[in-house]
């Protein structure tokens, strides 16, 4: 049999994408630096035991547990309205009390609603203008005279957290798609990944899909926003708006813990996450002024039931109709008689509702599933 295919010729065609002296591929640009990427790492530090694992130490929840690793990349997702800034802002605050530096890098807004919020939080102006570094940028990176400015505030400030919000606006201004894995990927090296290889914990804000069932544990676009992370992913769960007047609440759940340290802090909870925190942003006072803010701890139920459906029901029912009986209760909750009744003791053994009939609300509800 023969063949007039020479599968290995002297020289490599004319359009060889692997040209040694061309040194491009498909789609893309490769810049001979004199950087030797490709040698064998050094990896004693491991066999010698003097390597130490990442810890999450950026940020802060309410018992002390950390929520992001220095030098490494991480997402917050959520519907909109369900939290990511003020949680992002809460650890940018942990971080400038503890006298350390914080950027802020926004694709979506712009200084005064941010620094706002800061003040509204508590931040001091002080505070604010030693420790928070603000950038909008309205240009690709790329490689010249803007990666020149950032680098040079990265090493001016070495911030030890640094929020990118708006993930899908950055994308979009690099030029690339927020769903195809490739770009992405590409998005990925050369904005978030140079961050954090000055130090930084990087924390990128992002959109889920709106339908609920189909949102899993991914942020809207590529699942490689997911899957290229060498930190930990959260995804926010609204279940209180939050607004001036109100006491807004989220549960903050994992979809992802590269390093593994923080999902022994957390709660098995549905669809593969980790219920990890509750966001609280309290504004219920001052005309909406000020607004506590916290993350704290989960409240596991140690694997009794809480009919946590039926409490809200009951929370809501009493909210807009006022003091209820437990037969109006009854009468005005779907659902079997003895879960309602169950609800109704709960809530009461937890301080939101009176012992006595009729039932008043103590305090606002808090859902804890």
């Amino acid at each position: 049999m023969t063949t007039d295919i020479d599968l290995w010729p002297d020289e490599p065609p004319p359009d060889d994408p692997w040209d040694d002296n061309v040194m491009t591929m498909p789609g893309v640009q490769i810049e001979d630096t004199g950087h030797r990427a490709w040698q064998p790492v050094d990896f004693t530090s491991v066999l010698d035991g003097s390597w130490e694992a990442p810890v999450p130490t950026v940020g802060e929840r309410t018992d002390g547990a950390g929520l992001f690793y220095p030098g490494k990349c991480h997402t917050v997702a959520s519907e909109s309205e369900g939290g990511k800034t003020w949680f992002a802002l809460s650890a940018c605050m942990t971080e400038m009390r503890r006298g350390n530096n914080a950027l802020y890098i926004d694709f979506e807004d712009d200084e005064g609603s941010t620094v706002n919020r800061l003040l509204i939080m508590g931040a001091t102006r002080p505070e604010i203008s030693e420790h928070f570094t603000y950038l909008r940028p309205d240009a690709a990176l790329g490689r010249g005279v803007h990666r020149d400015d950032l680098t040079a505030v990265l090493n001016d400030t070495a911030p030890t957290i640094s929020i990118l919000d708006g993930v899908t606006e950055a994308l979009a201004l690099h030029g690339l798609d927020a769903n195809k894995n490739n770009e992405v990927a590409a998005f990925g090296q050369q904005v978030p990944t140079y961050i954090a290889s000055h130090g930084a914990a990087v924390v990128s804000l992002d959109h889920v899909v709106k339908n609920g069932e189909a949102r899993g544990r991914y942020a809207i676009g590529a699942v490689h926003k997911l899957n290229g992370l060498n930190g930990a992913a959260y995804v926010l769960e609204n279940r209180h708006p939050f607004g001036i007047g109100q006491r807004g609440v989220s549960g903050v759940k994992l979809s992802k813990d590269r390093p593994g340290q923080l999902r022994r802090h957390a709660v098995a909870s549905a669809g593969g996450l980790h219920w990890f925190a509750d966001l609280v942003v309290d504004a219920t006072g001052h005309a909406g002024e000020e607004a506590w803010t916290e993350v704290v701890p989960p409240v596991p139920t140690d694997g009794v039931f809480r009919p946590t459906a039926i409490m809200g029901e009951i929370m809501t029912a009493i909210k807009t109709r006022g003091p209820l009986s437990k037969r109006m209760i009854r009468a005005g909750v779907k659902g079997k008689n003895e879960t309602k009744d169950a609800a109704l003791d709960q809530l009461i053994l937890d301080g939101y509702l009176s012992e006595k009939t009729p039932h008043e609300s103590l305090k606002d509800w808090v859902d804890q599933s």
